[in-house]
């Protein structure tokens, strides 16, 4: 079951990704423990984290469309 994660708890679990990345032992209790979730849900959301960059990696995700500003002042 997926946990409804802030925008203040996803800016820690990136930066708690690039602090214990693949060799650092308990990498997971760690981000766990920056993040305030458990090890389940850390795991979980790297899982999401992942597909999503391989949707976007593989143009499966469109570009914005962003409004242009028509004055040029």
């Amino acid at each position: 079951m997926a946990t409804s994660w802030t925008a203040r708890q996803n800016k820690l679990f990136e930066q708690a990704l690039a602090l214990y990345d693949g060799e650092t032992p308990d990498k997971w209790h760690n981000v766990a423990k920056v993040v305030g979730k458990s090890v389940e849900d850390v795991k979980s959301h790297y899982e999401i984290l992942k597909e999503d960059v391989q949707r976007i990696e593989n143009g499966r995700v469109p570009f914005p469309r962003y409004k242009t500003n028509t004055n040029n002042s």
